[in-house]
């Protein structure tokens, strides 16, 4: 396994992302009852306009390296906003959430970040505890139409 990040310079690349994007985000879709959300709506210039830095969680597999998990984030000042969080369905419950957002975490604390953001539909019980078990508390929650609910998190870094 390896965490790295993604360049998405060419559309193979994003296409690569896109399709690890859809398929995790499809089922968040089914988790909150939502089919409407907006990482399901991305296509090529999307992706290669998004204002985000992404990093790739690589596994090993059949001779080549497979891209099975990814995190997107973007800085304000020394804030970070964890923009998007997805890991295939078929490599769910191994680990990948939690290390790539240990990375970026890690990662950003030592560039000055004080504060992180993330949101996640609230129905979503395993990134609500995910991001939870990181020390995340809930600073919102509100309904958008139709009347899904969302959270947003915050976390301090990590007093040094």
């Amino acid at each position: 396994m390896s965490i790295k990040p993604l360049s998405l310079h060419t559309n193979e690349e994003i296409l690569h992302l896109l399709a690890l994007q859809i398929a995790s985000y499809r089922v968040e879709a089914d988790l909150i009852g939502f089919e409407d959300i907006p990482p399901l709506k991305d296509g090529i210039p999307s992706i290669r306009e998004a204002e985000e830095t992404f990093y790739g969680y690589y596994v090993h597999e059949e001779n080549e390296n497979k891209l099975v998990g990814a995190i997107s984030y973007s800085t304000k000042g020394c804030v970070v906003t964890i923009c998007r969080m997805m890991v295939h369905p078929n490599f769910f419950r191994r680990g990948i959430a939690r290390a790539l957002l240990e990375h970026i975490l890690q990662e950003q604390e030592k560039c000055g970040a004080q504060l992180f953001v993330v949101s996640t539909g609230t129905a979503n019980l395993p990134a609500v505890q995910l991001y939870q078990s990181f020390d995340f508390t809930t600073k919102r929650v509100f309904t958008v139409p139709p009347g899904v609910s969302l959270t947003t998190f915050e976390r301090p870094a990590a007093i040094r």
